[in-house]
């Protein structure tokens, strides 16, 4: 379980992140792009990832870390449920979607 006070640690230690918000969500981004958000409401993160780590990660249980239900999953945003996820994979899945926007 990964608590959002530790979610946010976590995004906001790479280089260059800014927390800003995002609707009704937070967002996290790097060179003004968005690679995460938070829903601390529903204890849910979404995260851009590439086609090939969205399968990656998705394959490891698709309840935990599942594509966005809809064109947006289809463009690698995927879904992470805060409550069930270790720490030490969500650290690997935000420096995935980190280096998906700030490598463009």
């Amino acid at each position: 379980m990964v608590a959002i006070g530790g979610f946010k640690e976590i995004a906001l230690s790479f280089p260059g992140v800014v927390e800003q918000p995002h609707f009704e969500k937070t967002s996290f981004r790097a060179k003004k792009k968005i690679f995460a958000t938070l829903s601390s409401e529903n204890q849910k993160a979404c995260v851009k990832l590439s086609e090939i780590d969205q399968s990656v990660f998705c394959a490891f249980d698709k309840t935990i870390i599942y594509p966005v239900d809809n064109k947006w999953g289809k463009q690698g945003w995927t879904n992470i449920e805060l409550q069930r996820i270790k720490k030490t994979m969500l650290l690997d899945i935000l420096k995935c979607a980190y280096k998906e926007v700030t490598s463009s």
